[in-house]
């Protein structure tokens, strides 16, 4: 599909934008934010006020427009298509019916590889296997691993459990099939950023709880894991840092619409009575994120419950940064530690 010739100006003007000397950026950034013991990346300062000065939200009016508009994002944040990384269609049978979902492979990974499937975000409402294309194809090329993809249905049309069941239905079929699609059984990963990173800790709850095959690995960036209580995180910056308060409340307005049911595990896993036995978890928060506290509680809960659990808050970035590969190099930075931990965690607990 040709990118509209606005979206190219757009994109081209970006990139041009964190080309420029340092000093240049940093005023047209404004001076440094400093909140609750961290400073801002002046990459993410930048972006920020890119999007105030154009105007565009996280959300929008409309479902359709904001599932669009995070479509199109991705020409302007996610940069150039990562390659080597070989991609193909593949059809996820479901109890609704089939699911989409696209395999990423990097160039010259043998068969018998480590494999993670991948649930993007968007608060169960809006992302895409589009939107997250370059997030996916990037684990893949530095993590040494396949990437397979998932098109989960989305609320509100299929608010919860639908995402849940696909997310399972997805899980299991990447374990049933793994020789087929390239993959070791012993070695597949669940993952996600934000909601998806949310189905990805709920898959490995359900899975561990009911017996039988479960990932061998947890790859949580940013995770939402708790829609019971707001945390402080959510007051420190649920305005200004990309992910707002507002944001939050209108996908789960429309995910789980009755709120006595946000405190199901399967919405909110960090309240499961029991943690224990789950996979090896790598939980990544971002400091000026709202989403931060209830991430660190949840790694800091399975830590309790002896599950071996790698912590890291990138202090500096904002909710989102793995999708804005295109755009200097810190959410790089950022992004690259998690495929490294991907990477080592499937080694580590091949055959778990």
């Amino acid at each position: 599909m040709a990118i509209p010739l606005q979206i190219r100006v757009q994109a081209l003007a970006a990139q041009l934008l964190y080309t420029l000397p340092r000093p240049v950026r940093r005023l047209i950034a404004g001076r440094p934010i400093r909140l609750d013991g961290q400073e801002l990346a002046l990459d993410a300062q930048l972006l920020l006020r890119l999007q105030q000065l154009s105007g565009t939200e996280l959300v929008g009016r409309s479902v359709r427009g904001s599932r669009t508009a995070i479509d199109e994002a991705r020409h302007l944040v996610s940069g150039k298509p990562i390659q080597p990384v070989g991609s193909r269609e593949v059809t996820i049978p479901a109890e609704h019916g089939d699911l989409p979902a696209t395999l990423y492979t990097p160039e010259g990974l043998p068969e018998g590889s480590g494999m993670l499937v991948f649930y993007h975000g968007g608060g169960w409402v809006i992302g895409s296997r589009v939107s997250h294309e370059n997030t996916a194809r990037f684990l893949a090329k530095h993590a040494k691993v396949r990437v397979l993809s998932v098109e989960y249905r989305l609320a509100p049309e299929h608010p919860f459990p639908a995402p849940v069941e696909d997310a399972l239905a997805a899980f299991d079929y990447a374990h049933a099939k793994a020789s087929e699609l390239g993959a070791d059984q012993d070695r597949i990963a669940v993952g996600g950023d934000s909601a998806g990173g949310n189905l990805a800790a709920v898959v490995a709850l359900r899975t561990t709880r009911r017996g039988g095959p479960a990932p061998a690995f947890q790859l949580l960036i940013y995770p939402a894991v708790d829609a019971s209580v707001r945390r402080r995180s959510r007051e420190l910056f649920g305005a200004g840092f990309f992910l707002t308060d507002e944001a939050m409340t209108w996908f789960m307005d429309r995910y789980v619409p009755d709120p006595d049911r946000r405190t199901d595990p399967s919405v909110s896993p960090l309240l499961a009575e029991d943690l224990s036995g789950l996979p090896p978890a790598y939980i990544a928060t971002a400091g000026f994120d709202p989403l931060r506290d209830e991430g660190e509680a949840y790694a800091e809960q399975l830590a309790a419950a002896g599950v071996r659990v790698a912590l890291v808050r990138q202090p500096d970035l904002i909710h989102g940064y793995v999708n804005f590969l295109g755009l200097g190099r810190r959410c790089t930075e950022a992004t690259a530690e998690a495929a490294g931990a991907l990477q080592v965690g499937l080694s580590r607990n091949a055959g778990r």
